[in-house]
């Protein structure tokens, strides 16, 4: 696939999934309730899947599992919407490698690399890391800045150099909405913007941003949708009302390191995705209702 149609392929993705991992009661991964919760998720307006990204507990999922996870995605999805592969690491080698694997899998629309963490690298270092994942492989590359986790901020400046690179397809930005403006006025046309904040996701659309790399979407997939909408159709003050209402919803999926509260949600909705691999750990019964009972008003 050529830069050009990888592009084409996500112009009109607003809404990016990142998919939880469910488990059963072994801490094994639970294939048995995936279909179900993926095709829920196409049908409430999710138009692209992140596997084996943060949300789905990463850093405690094995090479095979990933690689597994991977497959029986791609069998439920069945060419129905991008799939995009978590592949970054703090190891720049380790990356590479498993980037030039999953593109020979042939089915994945994208790779999305995480800063390196840690090792708290340099600019330079940073900028580095991505350009030799990016050309690598012919995998489109999303570069996923979230100073929150790992330490190691982008800097805009950063980030216009690495939006330069024919196979730098986009970037997951978690900082703020001045990073958001600053990225929509100075970086490349062909070169996509999506908030990795659901708070922000109004903000950013509006801003003229792509759309939102989401958690709440597992459950807020109809009211994002909605609220993107509005803001297409000019109705501004409508859009706004949308985000009041669901911020808070928002704010209670993200009281807890995430994804603990939003498989809390989903467990109690009846989806079975069970619980956390350490060091994640499960919400309390009152956590859990304190969550639920934001969500349901």
């Amino acid at each position: 696939m050529t830069s050009q149609q990888t592009l084409d392929t996500f112009k009109n993705v607003e809404i990016i999934t990142a998919l939880i991992t469910p488990f059963d009661e072994n801490g094994d991964i639970n294939f048995e309730v995936l279909p179900k919760l993926i095709e829920d998720l196409l049908a409430h307006h999710t138009q692209a899947l992140i596997l084996a990204g943060t949300t789905a507990e990463s850093p405690t999922l094995t090479h095979d599992e990933e690689l597994e996870l991977f497959a029986f995605v791609n069998t439920t999805v069945k060419g129905r919407v991008p799939l995009i592969a978590g592949v970054g690491t703090n190891d720049t080698r380790d990356s590479i490698e498993f980037v030039k694997e999953v593109a020979k899998l042939g089915y994945i629309s994208a790779g999305l690399a995480v800063t390196p963490y840690y090792n708290k690298p340099s600019q330079e270092g940073v900028y580095q890391h991505f350009k030799a994942i990016a050309e690598s492989s012919e995998l489109p590359i999303i570069i996923y800045n979230i100073p929150g986790r790992v330490v190691t901020k982008i800097e805009p400046d950063t980030i216009l150099r690495l939006a330069k690179l024919p196979n730098i397809l986009a970037i997951k930005d978690c900082v703020d909405v001045e990073n958001l403006a600053f990225l929509v006025e100075n970086a490349p046309t062909d070169f996509l913007i999506y908030t990795g904040e659901d708070g922000l996701a109004f903000h950013a659309k509006a801003l003229g941003a792509q759309g939102v790399i989401s958690v709440a979407s597992h459950v807020l997939g109809n009211e994002i949708y909605e609220m993107f909408d509005e803001l297409k159709n000019g109705t501004v003050a409508r859009a706004a009302a949308i985000h009041r209402l669901i911020l808070p919803k928002i704010n209670a999926l993200f009281s807890l390191p995430s994804p603990a509260p939003i498989k809390a949600v989903l467990n109690k909705r009846g989806y079975n995705v069970g619980g956390l691999r350490l060091p994640l750990v499960a919400a309390t019964e009152e956590e859990v209702k304190k969550i639920n009972d934001i969500l349901d008003k």
